[in-house]
């Protein structure tokens, strides 16, 4: 597959999000990510943005997101994380099936 640039068009009324906290979902045609910023002090949590994509397109993306976080921490140093289940995954990160 040949490789080119993509012109991106980022809407000058686009304002960036914070989220630290994200939720994923999946069925057969779709992976659906709800990022999330949950307030401090509080059991609450705000939506700040739900994507869904193609389970081809979510396979691809944690790849490119495999080789970014490689490369920051090349960069960087190693990204120290904490886990507070026994399956490994972060306190700030909820994955569900769903059909």
């Amino acid at each position: 597959m040949e490789k080119h640039d993509l012109a991106v068009n980022l809407p000058q009324d686009l304002d960036p999000v914070y989220a630290n906290r994200i939720q994923i979902a999946y069925k057969d045609d779709e992976f659906t990510f709800v990022f999330l910023h949950e307030i401090p002090g509080t059991n609450h949590a705000r939506a700040k943005a739900i994507v869904s994509i193609s389970p081809k397109h979510a396979k691809n993306f944690s790849g490119v997101l495999s080789k970014m976080i490689s490369d920051y921490e090349e960069k960087f140093g190693e990204i120290n994380t904490t886990s507070d289940s026994k399956n490994g995954v972060d306190s700030g990160m909820t994955i569900r099936g769903y059909s």
